[in-house]
């Protein structure tokens, strides 16, 4: 299935059924009172987050949902039936803004979470509500009211404990395959993922956590340029980013310091919340360096780079053969049970929190290997 992750909608809360002026006429009781009913309510639209949905493919295409419009209210006092209401179900971690207030009206971030998006209209009254002592034939009635419309855009934005970051062909897909069992496409050639995928990493038979790979970031990618802008907002929720750094790239003219630094003006761009929460450097593809050169490299990587000195922690893997990777996602989930929930923006106390681990649990490993 085509992975959508943004779509515009409209919802339309059904408008209020109208009341009605009536007068009872019975056989033996010709001119008898008002007994016009009330309209019934319009029925609201409301969004619930399913676990079971992973796109926002079905609202790509349709764009208008409509709950049902009260029903008018009859005589010898009918009241009329409520309209149904309507629920829209979206993926776990969708996130709905109105686009002409730009208001955040939901974030739905648990299963089975439930928000009202536009209320339906009230009922129109009808002219029984109008007789009084001085009034006994009440010709008076109410509309029903209009139900709310909001025009809306929904975002998705992956649940994932750890996220990816790197440019393209750093190998963050092929990292994804040898820690997990999601199959993104990878290849012999360069080429950039199309679209963010999820994996399930599990450490021991109680102990996994979700890492999210997303399309990689070239220079330019917080103004718009390239893929990278589009799914930087699926890195909101993560507590815990990984920096993947091609230390070997295969383009002579290519500088892994530049490089690494490329990513992370993107990223103090996009979201300075984002840029200073934990991320661990990760250099890749130390298998197509000659054994007795990796130190050497490594050390002139770090000497140089200020991606080395801000990073929490450092490693070396080579992620086609699998080398380091059992280690690092051992240290990853120790590092996520010291880390507080996932949220939607990093706090200073979670900053704080894993500094402090990665200061402790590093003291004795500075590389990680």
């Amino acid at each position: 299935m085509k992975f959508i992750d943004e779509a515009k909608i409209v919802v339309a809360a059904g408008d209020g059924g109208n009341g009605i002026a009536s007068f009872r006429r019975d056989k033996y009781e010709p001119e008898g009172g008002p007994d016009g009913g009330d309209g019934g309510n319009g029925g609201s639209v409301h969004v619930v987050a399913d676990r079971n949905i992973n796109t926002l493919i079905e609202y790509r295409y349709a764009r208008r949902h409509n709950a049902q419009r009260g029903q008018n209210g009859g005589s010898s006092d009918c009241y009329g039936r409520r309209g149904k209401d309507l629920t829209l179900h979206v993926p776990v971690g969708t996130t709905i803004a109105d686009i002409n207030s730009n208001e955040l009206l939901a974030d739905l971030d648990v299963d089975g979470k439930k928000v009202l998006l536009a209320k339906g209209g009230r009922g129109g009254l009808g002219n029984i509500h109008f007789k009084s002592s001085v009034n006994r034939t009440p010709r008076q009635c109410t509309r029903g009211d209009q139900g709310e419309q909001r025009e809306l855009r929904l975002e998705l934005r992956l649940l994932a404990d750890v996220g990816l970051l790197g440019l393209p062909n750093a190998g963050k897909s092929t990292f994804l395959r040898a820690v997990s069992a999601a199959r993104p496409k990878v290849a012999d050639y360069p080429f950039t993922t199309l679209q963010p995928q999820l994996g399930v990493v599990r450490v021991d038979h109680d102990q996994s956590f979700v890492i999210a790979d997303i399309p990689g970031l070239i220079d330019g990618a917080a103004e718009g340029a390239g893929l990278g802008i589009r799914f930087l907002k699926h890195l909101a929720r993560t507590r815990l980013l990984l920096h993947i750094v091609d230390l070997a790239p295969l383009d002579p003219a290519a500088d892994p310091v530049q490089d690494a630094e490329t990513i992370i003006r993107e990223l103090e761009k996009y979201d300075p919340e984002l840029a200073a929460r934990p991320r661990w450097l990760v250099l890749n593809k130390l298998d197509l360096i000659a054994e007795e050169d990796r130190e050497q490299r490594v050390a002139d990587f770090l000497h140089a780079s200020r991606a080395g000195a801000a990073a929490s922690a450092c490693f070396r893997i080579s992620a086609i053969s699998g080398d380091g990777c059992r280690e690092l996602t051992r240290k990853l989930q120790q590092a996520l049970q010291a880390l507080p929930a996932a949220t939607s923006a990093a706090t200073p106390a979670a900053t704080a929190s894993a500094t402090a681990f990665a200061d402790h649990f590093f003291a004795d490993d500075p590389q990680g290997d």
